[in-house]
């Protein structure tokens, strides 16, 4: 049986790991220790209850009451607050999910994998963060990182124990967002509720704007960097709106190795779960001959400037990458809080950047986690409004 931990049950990427523990329940593969949420207490307790969890735990200290409340007689334990989080991910366990949106991911994440625990890694921000330190403490724990991202486990998947030094380049592909086909000019007038439709995928507000914007897809640059060891000129992405196809590991030999499925995230995180084996998982399987063709495009840098700036982030190294993150933290908050236009977010970052790079410390590794905060708190502040 393995016990397993899931932070950030809640979203989109925590629901759908809860989807496929509640399949497999009936013949004990699970046993959950610790679901953790935000302020959707009431689907937080149905969660603990459903799983039989021993803790819950919401971010917000406020709500402890209210989940206290959700979850009596339950047999299940409440608790609230940063602190709650890392004591639950200290908590023994086999493989822990860290599916929690941006930099709040990385404290709880380090915090598993200091006790040598699998982390099937959602939050791509802990690695854009914080890559030297989350490798390092995984190193020294012999604790596992595997990537949750569909892009990045089909990168895992392609390589498939091939030795990195053959590997030429990796390319990863975006669907191009709900704005992809929009003339340019359109673009700083797109509305929150515009933004946040997907054209092929169901997931959380926050990460479809991203997907707009391609910021997500800047971050997974950069989280690609950081998870295989490449360097910036070896990753590479593609506009291929289908989603059918995602990711490509290009080797010296002149091959190809492409992972292809259907646009669900279940793959991806049943990869994880299951891991090191494979288990039946409720995906559709391709159906080649009807979809027809797959198309690819080279994406347009001028409608998404965000990918520019993973490069210049990666080239910069040291503490660019919190600092991008939490700067693109702050403006998609003023965007979605109608404070700023969506085409002002990318030059929002890339100023927050500029100002900050002039600083004693910049290009310094993160190896502590009061420093990586410290910057993210300072570039928040120089990016809001």
């Amino acid at each position: 049986m393995r016990r397993i931990s899931i932070f950030g049950a809640t979203g989109s990427v925590g629901a759908n790991c809860v989807d496929l523990i509640q399949r497999e329940m009936g013949s004990g593969a699970f046993q959950v220790v610790a679901l953790t949420g935000g302020r959707n207490i009431a689907r937080l307790a149905q969660m603990a209850r459903d799983l039989q969890a021993q803790i819950a735990v919401t971010a917000h200290d406020d709500l402890l009451g209210q989940l206290r409340d959700a979850l009596a007689g339950s047999g299940v334990e409440a608790a609230a607050g940063p602190a709650a989080l890392i004591e639950a991910a200290q908590r023994p366990a086999d493989w822990v999910l860290s599916a929690i949106v941006g930099a709040a991911g990385l404290a709880p994440g380090l915090a598993s994998l200091r006790r040598g625990n699998i982390l099937a890694l959602a939050n791509k921000e802990s690695l854009v963060c914080a890559g030297p330190l989350l490798r390092n403490a995984a190193a020294g724990q012999s604790a596992t990182i595997l990537p949750v991202d569909s892009e990045h486990s089909a990168v895992f998947q392609a390589l498939g124990g091939e030795n990195i030094d053959s590997v030429k380049s990796v390319t990863i592909t975006a669907s191009g967002g709900a704005f992809r086909d929009w003339p340019l000019e359109r673009l700083a007038a797109a509305t929150v509720a515009e933004a946040s439709t997907h054209p092929n995928w169901a997931m959380g507000q926050r990460i479809t704007i991203d997907s707009a914007s391609m910021f997500n897809k800047a971050l997974e640059v950069i989280e690609a960097k950081e998870l295989f060891g490449l360097r910036p000129d070896q990753i590479k992405v593609i506009v291929h709106p289908e989603s059918i196809i995602h990711a490509m590991v290009s080797h010296i030999d002149g091959g190809t190795i492409a992972h292809m499925g259907a646009p669900d995230m279940r793959h991806a995180i049943g990869y994880a779960l299951n891991w090191p084996n494979r288990g039946v998982l409720p995906v559709a399987d391709l159906d080649l001959a009807a979809l027809g063709r797959l198309t690819f495009r080279e994406p347009d840098e001028t409608r998404w400037p965000a990918l520019r700036l993973a490069r210049e982030v990666m080239q910069a190294g040291g503490m660019a990458g919190a600092v991008f993150n939490a700067a693109k933290e702050q403006a998609l908050d003023d965007f979605i809080a109608g404070r700023m236009a969506f085409t002002d977010m990318a030059p929002r970052v890339e100023s927050t950047l500029s100002a900050l790079s002039a600083q004693s410390g910049f290009s310094a590794d993160p190896h502590d986690l009061d420093t990586v905060l410290q910057w993210d708190r300072a570039a928040r502040q120089e990016a809001a409004i």
